[in-house]
């Protein structure tokens, strides 16, 4: 039995995976709120009372992984391998970026769990990016080493924003009065979002068909909800937040010359899956200069299985660090 983990700053997901010939089925799964605890452990043996014993356990984590520990970004926990080993009772134990776990979810992930943005045509042998907008921004990768997959981490989303025209030289100016260092993380998530809209609004006077910081639900839901449906304000911030969001997943996918594709992941890219899919996303991700005609052949998706980080914590744990695909072959 191997035991997925998947732990952030709202809530903690737990899930047990049994082998069934060339896959892995989950038999089990739970959720935490993550600040009802003073750790992980405790979540770890409410959720195993009763349970087979595990011989594996893996667990993405929303922080820099070093050394096989973590102090979460946003939590006030620490959580290492060694811990996780001890109160799992696992034979082996492996501790990932959350990142990390949901790119080790990308190749075993079925056609209906992820939506097209576009089609493109991934290449043998490609890198795999992913790209995560939520509460925060993450970003992780895959690299193909022959038939299988090697998960990477990254916290590039804590790298500088940088604005590409006047228009978003202004927004970084904006948020540089709020916030002082600007990285994409402060754009390219739910707060993120919220205070795009703000800029719009405050800035550049574009009037709102609908207040949604006075409409009694979530401001980021509300934004988005309005941002799909009509005009004004809340569907100029959804715009200029899908080209931001281009061009970031361009930049990535440049970076880690992802011809195996971009992946969207976090909560964000399902909720606006229209949006992505009107204009503003892919004439930034392919407005590259010179790089236009290679990012025009990269597919880009976005994950809609939000337990997906539990799939790839299971399948890392599996292959003891490797990805194994059935029916891949090596460029």
């Amino acid at each position: 039995m191997i035991l997925a983990g998947d732990v952030g700053g709202t809530k903690t997901n737990l899930a047990l995976y049994r082998r069934e010939g060339a896959i892995l089925s989950r038999q089990t799964m739970a959720t935490y709120p993550s600040r009802d605890f003073p750790g992980l452990e405790p979540i770890v043996r409410d959720f195993l009372k009763g349970a087979p014993a595990v011989g594996r356990a893996c667990v993405g984590v929303a922080g820099p992984v070093v050394g096989g520990r973590c102090r979460l970004t946003n939590l006030d926990w620490e959580v290492d391998e060694a811990s996780l080993r001890r109160f799992s009772g696992a034979r082996e134990s492996y501790l990932l970026n959350d990142l990390q776990a949901m790119a080790s979810a990308v190749p075993f992930l079925p056609p209906q769990d992820r939506g097209a943005v576009q089609e493109g045509d991934a290449g043998a042998g490609g890198s795999v990016a992913v790209l995560a907008a939520g509460t925060g921004l993450g970003e992780g990768f895959l690299i193909a080493v022959g038939d299988r997959y090697v998960p990477m981490a990254s916290e590039g989303g804590h790298a500088d924003f940088a604005p590409r025209d006047d228009r978003e030289v202004r927004l970084h100016a904006f948020l540089r009065r709020v916030y002082g260092r600007v990285s994409m993380e402060r754009v390219l998530s739910g707060p993120g979002l919220r205070d795009i809209y703000r800029f719009v609004r405050e800035e550049e006077g574009i009037a709102p068909e609908a207040d949604p910081e006075a409409a009694g639900e979530d401001p980021q839901h509300a934004i988005v909800r309005h941002g799909l449906s009509g005009g004004g304000a809340c569907a100029e911030a959804l715009r200029m937040f899908s080209s931001i969001y281009g061009a970031v997943a361009g930049n990535l996918a440049l970076q880690y010359l992802a011809t195996g594709g971009v992946c969207l992941g976090g909560g964000i890219a399902p909720a606006i899956l229209p949006a992505l899919r009107r204009g503003e996303f892919l004439a930034a991700f392919t407005g590259k200069g010179r790089m236009a005609d290679l990012l025009s052949r990269v597919p880009v998706s976005v994950i809609l299985d939000p337990t997906a980080p539990l799939l790839g914590a299971a399948e890392y744990a599996a292959g003891g660090g490797w990805l194994s695909v059935p029916g891949r072959k090596g460029a």
